[in-house]
């Protein structure tokens, strides 16, 4: 019959907390805290101190929790201040407002001195918190003050200037990025944008394909033809829809042929604009070949930003190019599928064929 200090230990290494625990976990802290008997002390989860023996641990919400039952902070981890991951998510929120209230994008040097690091250590913080770099959130911020101020300016020159651009030839050579058309196409709503589109029939639905004269703009998935006609409208409320003819037909058969079979490849020339992050998720995810999965975590990794994972999983429900930006193949840690913006099942179905069409090409 097992001891009861054996139970407890038992009891400790099937809570999942442990593994956190063991494995010094940063991104538990402050998700709970654990205490040590034969010490009397409780700390964070990512504690530098030695592992203690299971028996000996006990698991609280909060710090306020641990102190109620009679523990002391560590004074290693102080576990009842803001740990060192929140101390730089609020450092990086008061430099990201520094940089949208500077009439010019601050330097590197001026953003480190503000938060007294060195420039290396703030450049690798502040991607790490907000997947960009201190210049690509600057320029990001910018473009979305342009699109802004061609709504509400008099003219394109003073739209220009207002959003912080020193020369109307700067902003030219970076407004087809920026905007994804000419500014005078922005301001008019992209009334001036020409847009062909056709439906198609496939194994999971109904699919829309709809390509700009630079690429391909919308892959939707759904039930009905009308409903995905109507999708695209609102998108694209100023944009003049074209019926496609045969030849575009033909491109909607390549959409149609790679849900199918999805080893013969998708490389299709897209034209998709979204945020600086958004964009390298998008990228990466273009990275995942068919057959296998990766998880948000693991993904926001990849893109040199391992606490934006909520924002991964926010740049995938903005996709708006199914199969061609392979958003199905993320998956949560645990292997299990969360939300799809065209359905789960449909997400499930496409794994499903693309495990299978790997594995009849492995025999």
């Amino acid at each position: 019959m097992p001891t009861q200090s054996e139970m407890l230990a038992a009891k400790t290494l099937a809570d999942p907390r442990w593994a956190a625990l063991v494995a010094r976990d940063a991104s538990a802290d402050g998700r709970f805290f654990y205490s040590v008997e034969t010490t009397g002390v409780y700390c964070r989860p990512s504690c530098g101190a030695r592992t203690p023996r299971p028996q000996n641990v006990a698991f609280h919400a909060t710090a306020a929790a641990a102190e109620r039952a009679g523990y002391r902070a560590c004074r290693r981890c102080r576990p009842g201040e803001p740990s060192l991951a929140e101390q730089h998510t609020l450092m990086i929120a008061e430099l990201c407002r520094f940089i949208e209230s500077s009439e010019q994008p601050p330097t590197l040097a001026e953003l480190a001195a503000r938060a007294n690091l060195s420039g290396h250590h703030l450049h690798r913080v502040f991607k790490a918190v907000t997947g960009l770099t201190p210049k690509q959130y600057a320029l990001s911020h910018r473009a979305k003050r342009m699109r802004q101020e061609l709504s509400r300016s008099s003219s394109i020159t003073e739209a220009i200037y207002s959003a912080g651009f020193n020369s109307n030839g700067r902003f030219y050579e970076s407004s087809d990025r920026v905007l994804g058309m000419t500014p005078s196409s922005y301001r008019a709503g992209g009334a001036k944008r020409r847009i062909v589109f056709a439906v198609g029939e496939c194994c999971l639905g109904s699919i829309l394909v709809a390509a700009t004269e630079r690429g391909v703009c919308a892959i939707l998935l759904g039930d009905e033809p009308d409903h995905l006609a109507r999708e695209l409208q609102d998108r694209f409320p100023r944009a003049e829809l074209i019926g496609g003819d045969r030849d575009f037909e033909q491109l909607v058969a390549r959409v149609v042929g790679f849900v199918e079979a999805p080893r013969l490849g998708l490389d299709l020339p897209l034209d998709i604009q979204g945020s600086a992050f958004q964009e390298r998720v998008w990228q990466a995810l273009r990275q995942i070949p068919p057959g296998s999965t990766q998880s948000y975590r693991e993904v926001a990794e990849r893109i040199g930003a391992p606490r934006s994972v909520r924002a991964v999983a926010g740049a995938c429900a903005a996709n708006p190019l199914a199969v061609a930006i392979p958003c199905h193949r993320v998956v949560r840690t645990d292997g299990s599928l969360s939300g799809y913006r065209w359905g789960v099942e449909r997400k499930r179905a496409l794994l499903d064929r693309e495990a299978e069409q790997c594995e009849r090409a492995r025999e």
